[in-house]
């Protein structure tokens, strides 16, 4: 699923590439994928983007009334979307001339620029989870409107309060959109690792080191991380995030830090991973999947 980062990276692509152009077509190859109908997504034909941001994991289109639609609303109208576990958005200097149809390709939502440039937001599997929204204000998109703190945007201080308001695990705090915004499976396991704590260390048990180290691994992984997505293009940003891991999809593998193998916990649809050494005294931590099936 792609974070923060690699969303930051394709919002400064996207802002590079599209900003001050119009929009010639929208074409939906996904009707399960439109979490809005009205306005349709239509109404952004004609109209310019003015800007590319981001919320959290969704991106943020804004448009404008150009002089192509002067009937248009002097108001802004968004296209904001959310690519999920299996979501991308495929880049291309020339739209391919045909027609997207419903339920024939992994298409979801293809747009087409006044250049002959635009993208599609595509989906993989079957499991379909990518949203795309056309609103008004992006505040008008309930996930979006209950995201949490942005990461560059916490404290060491407010990071204490995130810690001490409950009791729970520290990779669940760490990926819960509502508590800090933009940090998903991947980068909560390469922060850990960085900050030397288990993923299932309680809340409460942090002291004043332990929640500074983790504010310090917070800042030092995802500025890395969005320093290496900077400037890539879209159909780069996936292999640049898988190299710059250190135990995210790398079970089995020695850690680059002490050497020791990189261990899995699984669950029913993800995985975590970690280094014993670095992360929990040298102790594996218990695996119910892989348990069940050795019984």
């Amino acid at each position: 699923m792609p974070e923060m980062p690699e969303v930051e990276g394709l919002v400064q692509f996207l802002r590079e590439h599209t900003a001050g152009r119009a929009v010639a077509a929208v074409e939906v190859g996904a009707i399960s994928a439109l979490k809005t109908f009205s306005p349709a997504p239509t109404a952004l034909v004609r109209r310019v983007v003015r800007d590319v941001t981001r919320h959290g994991k969704w991106l943020d289109i804004a448009t404008v009334a150009g002089a192509a639609a002067p009937e248009a609303d002097d108001g802004e109208l968004h296209l904001v979307f959310h690519l999920a576990k299996a979501g991308w958005l495929r880049w291309y200097d020339e739209v391919p001339k045909t027609t997207v149809k419903p339920g024939r390709s992994p298409i979801a939502l293809r747009v087409r620029l006044d250049d002959g440039a635009g993208f599609d937001l595509t989906e993989a599997g079957t499991r379909k989870r990518l949203a795309v929204h056309v609103v008004a204000d992006p505040q008008d998109v309930p996930q979006v409107a209950t995201l949490g703190v942005e990461p560059a945007d916490l404290t060491l201080e407010g990071l204490r309060g995130l810690l001490a308001a409950r009791n729970q695990q520290i990779k669940g705090l760490l990926r819960d959109q509502s508590v800090i915004a933009g940090i998903g499976n991947a980068y909560s396991d390469e922060i850990l690792h960085a900050a030397r704590m288990s993923p299932f260390a309680l809340t409460k048990t942090f002291d004043d080191d332990a929640s500074a180290r983790l504010h310090a691994a917070i800042g030092e992984v995802l500025t890395a991380a969005v320093a290496e997505a900077a400037g890539r293009p879209a159909a780069e940003l996936k292999d640049a995030k898988r190299r710059g891991m250190r135990v995210h999809g790398r079970t089995g593998l020695p850690c680059p830090v002490c050497g020791d193998t990189v261990r899995e916990v699984s669950f029913a649809d993800s995985a975590l991973q970690y280094c014993p050494t670095c992360q929990t005294g040298g102790k594996p931590l218990a695996d119910r999947r892989m348990s069940k099936l050795l019984k």
